[in-house]
């Protein structure tokens, strides 16, 4: 048996060798054939490739399917990169969207500001809210208008629409506001239609609560409450909210200013009602002249 092997593997290695130099003189007479540039090797190209290669189909299958894959993952990089660029391109769009309305709503404000009807006798000093100072027990913010600008502690203040609070402690630079929400905020209201008197009471919510109220039955929510002017603390006429009621009945004010968003503030300078000194031009009844007899003597 070991005999046969070895004449076995003599007659095989020689035969291998054989074929590998047969196929190789065919793969290079096939190289040299389609090198020549001749009108009849040409021809003979064309039959040969006429014949064989329509039948090849089923052999370039796995190269045709090969390459096309390799295309479809160079085309899902290229879209997976694009997708990328189009995620980084949204992310600062959304940046840019955020910064336009936040200058929209600014610039809204601004005009409130720019916009707000008072009396013309008023002026007003516009500042900016520096910092809320807000906690549990108190409310307030801090403006960068003081002393320097001619800020009087005791003067309100506005946003665009209603009113926010009063000066509270001046300093040279800046001033602190007291806002309406504040437990030691007290001012004396109008409640329209009806006319009613009553002060606006900060309990550090976000509602303050309507108390001294005279005749509570003519009192609807919704109605306005606006500054009396009693007492000289605030000019008369500000709006300050519309009239609500809590869960337990309570009244209460909706404040009208847009506590969330103090940005902007105006002070309104108001130096009181100006005091009446000259009484004998007081125009009033005409009062009957005595005559005594000294006078006529």
């Amino acid at each position: 048996m070991a005999r046969d092997r070895s004449q076995t593997s003599d007659f095989t290695g020689p035969l291998r060798r054989l074929l590998i130099a047969v196929l190789v003189l065919c793969l290079l007479g096939i190289f040299l054939l389609w090198r020549i540039d001749s009108p009849r090797v040409e021809r003979f190209r064309a039959q040969i490739t006429d014949r064989f290669v329509p039948g090849l189909d089923w052999a370039m299958a796995p190269v045709t399917g090969a390459v096309s894959l390799l295309r479809d993952f160079q085309s899902y990089q290229q879209l997976a990169e694009q997708n990328q660029e189009l995620r980084s391109e949204l992310r600062r769009m959304q940046a840019w969207k955020e910064a336009a309305v936040q200058l929209e709503q600014e610039n809204a404000r601004l005009l409130d500001l720019n916009n707000v009807r008072l009396d013309p006798r008023l002026t007003v000093i516009s500042g900016v809210v520096l910092a809320d100072s807000g906690s549990p027990f108190r409310q307030s913010v801090l403006l960068n208008v003081g002393a320097r600008d001619g800020i009087i502690e005791g003067w309100a203040t506005m946003d665009g629409i209603g009113v926010v609070g009063r000066i509270s402690g001046v300093g040279q630079n800046t001033s602190r506001v007291i806002l309406l929400t504040d437990a030691s905020s007290r001012i004396p209201a109008s409640i329209q239609p009806s006319g009613q008197r009553t002060i606006v009471a900060g309990d550090n919510t976000a509602a303050p609560l309507i108390d001294f109220l005279e005749n509570p039955d003519q009192v609807r929510p919704g109605d306005r409450v606006v500054s009396s002017g009693d007492g000289g603390v605030f000019p008369s006429g500000l709006l300050i909210g519309q009239v609500a009621a809590d869960p337990g009945g309570q009244l209460r004010v909706r404040l009208a200013a847009d506590y969330e968003r103090l940005e902007f503030l105006r002070v309104l300078r108001h130096h009181g009602t100006e005091p009446i000194d000259d009484n004998p031009q007081i125009i009033g009844p005409q009062l009957p002249v005595i005559v005594t007899e000294e006078a006529i003597q």
